[in-house]
């Protein structure tokens, strides 16, 4: 590259820029794949912006929504960055803000997971646009994703609302040259202007705040740089037209070309999903008989543009679910254009099912969860330890802090019944803070009679490992005040409240026996023991414990327990002998497999 102002920037990266440039002084986010490199770039680049920037990993999205929208109430501008099912969490807020407006421009940067290939849903956060009346723009790359950053702030401060930049997962981490720009001083003061008929608005003000938005959109709308973007065919296909937006504009772009057909048709290129222009809907109804719209995930701009012809994921001429690769487009294509086919997709699946890392300490923990209580429930959450249902200790998975309200339920079901089985709730430590706090209480109020294990491994580690309350560790790493999980338990009412480390195999499950005890007592109730051991993933972690070199003997009857139920990825079973094997290249030394063995054929020696 010879231009010193253009560099090969993954998309988040990109966006974090883009933030920077555009003079965004207040940044909060809560991490979630494919968002979290967003907030990270803020936080790498935060030296080139030209006046004070606040930067925060929030306890959660909801959180990181309020304290974004009270900074734009100052007249700054800011963003809140989440990932899609993070705006469930976010949409209390975010709802009401659509009625009331903001001040500095606003924006909420939501990446969604077509696919999905890191999510527990593949929602559309356009679809929830529509319903909030909140405009959404659809970046076709990562240059654009950044331009949109500035695109939407203005558009935010033109009409008082707050703006969704909605990059996909591929928008988020694929790679493109990228031209920066002199960050901008805006030289603003905070200043919030009182004013309770807005800003603390009772039902009798929400008519006229209703209205207002609708004109608001009304006028979005008709923004004529935010309008459809046509490219003409060549007429050689009249009365035929395709319209698309985000990453699948950019898939269909370059198959027109590989397939010389670029000027076949006209092809329309959507910015701005929602609100759509009514008059471009009427246009398209007038002038084309048939239309072909790519969209992910859900028929947002079908809906809006309601075309007779057009053939879309109403129609069922595009999936209704699932990511539009390029290969599922040139068949979708093919289909509109009688084309022919292109070469049968492969269904197959590439590679292992993925797995907690060696020595994890979380594998230990579930380990012994599931051998201390082989007829327990196992109520789990999002997170890397989701990966504990390979070991038969995790049977559901909802949603974040959802694992103690199931707990819950599943206790008080079977207690209607008399015998309860031992249920066993398993949650991250960051989990527990984002959402898990308000479940432990009410547990303890319910009278929930489980056990919950707050497997603390001192990061968010499914995410890359950003900063936990209870590290005393801020964004970008700055100092600040720590805030311990036992006095947040012991303070939700609990009695029972146990620390170990869950490579002591031993002591965790005297702990678990105990614990399960207490739940029984007639003056029993919740059990919390805190599995409390650092993600090996953290440098400091691996070389503050014990390594040794573990191997397997003679004595190996290939029963495959370590592997199959302990499930360690440094372990295998030998092909030709039918016994085990350690994989020394993935192997940590940490030991934890040894007491796995029902045999003793597995023992460990200091590394020279």
């Amino acid at each position: 590259m010879t231009d010193k102002n253009t560099q090969l920037l993954m998309g988040n990266e990109a966006i974090g820029l883009g933030l920077i440039e555009a003079g965004c002084q207040v940044a909060a986010a809560y991490p979630g794949t494919p968002s979290t490199e967003i907030l990270q770039a803020v936080i790498d680049r935060a030296d080139l912006a030209p006046e004070p920037l606040h930067i925060e990993w929030s306890v959660n999205e909801k959180i990181a929504f309020e304290v974004a929208l009270a900074a734009s109430y100052t007249g700054k501008r800011s963003v809140a960055v989440m990932k899609q099912v993070g705006l469930n969490v976010a949409a209390d807020p975010f709802m009401r803000t659509a009625y009331l407006g903001v001040k500095g421009g606003m924006l909420t940067i939501v990446a969604d997971d077509p696919g999905p290939h890191s999510s527990q849903n593949e929602q559309d956060t356009r679809l929830f646009c529509l319903q909030a009346r909140v405009p959404v723009l659809d970046p076709v790359s990562p240059v654009e994703a950044k331009d949109l950053v500035s695109v939407g702030f203005e558009l935010s401060e033109k009409y008082e609302v707050n703006v969704v930049l909605r990059p996909t997962t591929r928008i988020c981490h694929s790679r493109q040259n990228v031209a920066s720009r002199q960050p901008q001083r805006l030289g603003r003061v905070a200043d919030f202007q009182k004013d309770p008929t807005r800003w603390a608005a009772t039902p009798a003000f929400l008519p006229a705040l209703h209205r207002k938005l609708n004109h608001h959109l009304a006028n979005i709308a008709s923004e004529p740089d935010l309008q459809p973007q046509l490219t003409p065919g060549d007429g050689s296909r009249p009365r035929l037209a395709m319209v698309a937006s985000g990453i699948v504009y950019s898939h269909l772009v370059d198959l027109l070309e590989e397939l010389e057909l670029a000027s076949c048709c006209d092809l329309y290129k959507v910015t701005m999903p929602y609100p759509l222009n009514p008059d471009f809907s009427r246009q398209l109804q007038t002038a084309y008989d048939r239309v072909l719209i790519l969209e992910e995930t859900y028929p947002v701009i079908e809906l809006q543009i309601a075309h007779p012809g057009a053939a879309g994921k109403q129609s069922g001429a595009v999936p209704r679910e699932g990511e539009l690769t390029p290969d599922i487009v040139h068949q979708v294509l093919a289909d509109f254009l009688d084309l022919s086919p292109p070469a049968g997709l492969s269904s197959e699946r590439r590679g292992q099912r993925p797995s907690l890392c060696p020595g994890c300490p979380h594998r230990a923990a579930f380990f012994n969860i599931k051998a201390s209580f082989p007829k327990g429930i196992f109520p789990s959450d999002i997170g890397c330890y989701t990966l504990g249902m390979n070991l038969g200790a995790v049977n559901t998975v909802h949603c974040m802090g959802a694992c103690i309200s199931q707990g819950v339920g599943f206790y008080h079901a079977y207690a209607q019944d008399g015998e309860v089985p031992p249920i066993v709730v398993t949650i991250g430590d960051s989990t527990f803070f984002h959402a898990g706090i308000p479940a432990l209480i009410n547990a303890v109020v319910q009278q929930a009679r489980i056990i919950i294990v707050i497997l603390d491994n001192a990061t968010t580690a499914m995410t890359g490992g950003q900063p936990v309350p209870h590290m005393g560790i801020a964004a970008g790493g700055r100092p600040t005040r720590a805030v311990a999980i036992e006095p947040l338990v012991k303070a939700s009412g609990v009695d029972f409240l146990e620390v170990c480390d869950p490579y002591d195999q031993e002591q965790f499950k005297a702990l678990l026996q105990q614990a399960d005890a207490y739940t029984r007592r007639p003056d029993g109730g919740v059990a919390v023991l805190i599995s409390r051991h650092g993600c090996i993933m953290d440098r400091v972690v691996r070389s503050s414990q014990p390594s040794f070199k573990i191997g397997i003997d003679e004595r190996c009857v290939g029963c495959r327990k370590c592997v199959e139920a302990f499930e360690c990825p440094a372990l295998a079973m030998d092909p030709v002998s039918g016994k085990a094997v350690v994989n020394q290249d993935r192997c940590i030394g940490c030991g934890v497999c040894i007491p796995v063995c029902p045999v003793h054929a597995i023992g460990k020696e200091k590394k020279v």
